[in-house]
């Protein structure tokens, strides 16, 4: 049952997310705000959704281990997973953006300032703070690199009406709030029953759904053929997921972390995101470099166990 419940979960959390970026994205073209703003302040932050609420929900309830092992869990599948699916199905991918220059500092700083964070065992208030402050560091930086994103033309069409747009958001947030409250409660379930760790839950099944947005979009970008979209959209998740993610559950309560016990979850995370920067500063956008990400992943997943 709790199995059932969990799948349950992750589909209210996913649909959730959706309903507040699609509605968000109406509000800011109603007022006339850029599509560049809309991009950098929704999309990016959106799709990662599913990871705040779930990991904020599991530090309420004072599961640490899930809170941060989600995050951990999902920079490895976004690069991973989703970025090797994009690669393998893209027909050509060749950014306007010169990614490696302006963006893959970005995705591998934050995993840095995790890891110095996390040498004292735990994730604070202050250190809650700093990341909310890098976050905004983030966003400062897209505003001035122009960096846009695209919104889709069919909300441009569409007539926008307050009534329909609040009760849309509305039940947003409360697929978002409630998938995640109902996904912690039987993770932690299947957990016991299997004699699973909550880091492992986490790391993996947790992860794996919330990840389901960034994948979605992905997909959807790279049979687009918008591709350098999707690379964005997974370099943005990754900053968000520890910077506002980690920062605002370790501000709801303190987080532990054990850099030891965990010491091949988080070296996976941070090789797989220096095997970004390198993509990135070779531009091997390319099947190969699928190929490689996904034999990475099963090797993590294989070791993990």
């Amino acid at each position: 049952m709790d199995i059932l419940i969990f799948i349950a979960s992750m589909g209210a959390l996913i649909y959730g997310a959706d309903f507040i970026i699609e509605e968000s994205e109406k509000i800011a073209l109603r007022y006339k705000i850029s599509p560049f703003v809309i991009g950098a302040t929704l999309v990016a932050l959106g799709t990662s959704l599913p990871e705040m609420a779930v990991s904020m929900s599991a530090s309420i309830k004072g599961s640490g281990d899930i809170a941060v092992a989600n995050v951990i869990g999902s920079t490895i599948f976004n690069i991973a997973l989703v970025l090797g699916t994009v690669f393998l199905i893209s027909k050509k991918i060749n950014p306007n953006r010169d990614l490696f220059a302006k963006d893959s500092s970005w995705a591998l700083f934050p995993i840095l300032v995790f890891i110095l964070m996390g040498i004292d065992g735990k994730l604070n208030t202050v250190d809650g703070v700093l990341f909310l402050i890098l976050m905004g560091a983030y966003l400062t930086f897209l505003i001035g690199s122009n960096q846009v994103e695209e919104i889709d033309e069919e909300l441009r069409r569409e007539k926008f009406a307050w009534g329909k747009t609040s009760l849309l958001l509305l039940t947003g947030f409360a697929l978002t709030i409630g998938g995640a409250d109902f996904a912690i409660d039987s993770a932690e379930n299947i957990a016991r029953e299997f004699g699973v760790s909550e880091w492992m839950i986490g790391l993996f099944l947790v992860a794996f759904g919330t990840s389901l947005p960034e994948l979605a979009v992905s997909i959807k970008a790279a049979l687009n053929n918008n591709a350098d979209l999707a690379i964005g959209n997974i370099i943005g998740s990754n900053v968000a997921n520890f910077t506002m993610v980690l920062g605002l559950s370790s501000i709801v309560n303190e987080l532990n972390v054990d850099l030891a016990a965990n010491f091949f979850d988080i070296s996976a995370a941070l090789v797989l995101t220096l095997m970004l920067v390198f993509i990135t500063a070779n531009k091997l956008y390319n099947k190969s470099a699928g190929i490689v990400l996904l034999v990475v992943l099963g090797l993590v997943i294989q070791n993990s166990f």
